[in-house]
């Protein structure tokens, strides 16, 4: 009769946790090079391969660090991380393609051989000033979510001179279309003999909010012109003009997310 042999147990080799995947859509938006809109479009034309075969589905969980991305045959590489600012004009529109054929805020981009970049927020067309743009998807997130808070201001010509209980009422907030809308700070700038300046201060980002505020208290905006958000001022930034925010302006903003890939 054999000895019976001794019951060898292997202790399983501690890994790390796998990395987290996302869909193929979110995950083409991340690296930088366009929305994640487009990036769906460009799935579903068959356009995107992973590791060498084409995928329609743009949900389909996909790791950007272990699998080969490629559009058109063309392996993609994650882009610099691009932070501007720009003096929006009035007159032109916050997105990349208007189907009324309006001038949009891209034609102030041309020519400038940067990749793909997403506006960080909107302003309406009638609207100017300070305007954000990035393909630092995760950062942008953080300035526009409901709950950062961040400080943006205005300044806005009215139809009329304003008066302490104009202020008062703006500061204590209107019901427009079921929502409470509110400023968070108020001032008069100047005076002519008809209209006014006043800076207005918002820590959210409703729709229109600054305009709907003033209609529902019968009163009419002339001009809107966003000048700061949170400790970034427009300064003298030409009209129509961008430049590169520095580290130190992207940061006091909002911590830059991690490198491409890092997810």
């Amino acid at each position: 009769m054999r000895p019976r042999r001794p019951e060898v147990r292997v202790r399983p080799v501690a890994t790390s946790a796998p990395a987290p995947r996302h869909g193929l859509a979110r995950v083409v938006s991340k690296l930088g090079i366009a929305s994640r809109t487009q990036a769906a479009r460009w799935i579903a034309e068959g356009r995107v391969t992973v590791d060498g075969r084409v995928v329609r589905d743009a949900e389909r969980p996909t790791d950007a660090a272990r699998e080969r991305i490629a559009i058109d045959g063309s392996e993609v590489v994650a882009s610099e991380r691009i932070y501007l600012v720009l003096n929006k004009p009035r007159g032109v529109v916050t997105t990349a393609a208007d189907e009324r054929g309006r001038d949009t805020v891209y034609a102030l981009l041309e020519g400038s051989g940067l990749p793909w970049l997403a506006p960080v927020g909107r302003l309406d067309r009638a609207s100017e000033g300070l305007l954000l743009f990035s393909n630092d998807s995760t950062w942008a997130a953080a300035i526009t979510a409901p709950d950062s808070h961040l400080d943006k201001t205005y300044h806005v010509q009215i139809d009329r001179l304003p008066d302490a209980a104009l202020l008062a009422a703006m500061r204590a907030g209107v019901v427009d279309r079921g929502e409470r809308l509110a400023v968070k700070a108020v001032q008069e700038l100047r005076r002519g003999e008809r209209h006014a300046w006043l800076e207005i201060v918002l820590d959210e980002g409703r729709n229109r909010q600054i305009r709907r505020v003033l209609a529902a208290l019968g009163v009419g905006v002339l001009r809107l012109v966003r000048v700061a958000i949170g400790p970034l001022a427009l300064a003298t930034l030409a009209k129509g003009s961008w430049r590169r925010l520095e580290p130190h302006e992207v940061v006091a903003l909002a911590p830059p997310s991690t490198p491409p890939g890092a997810y």
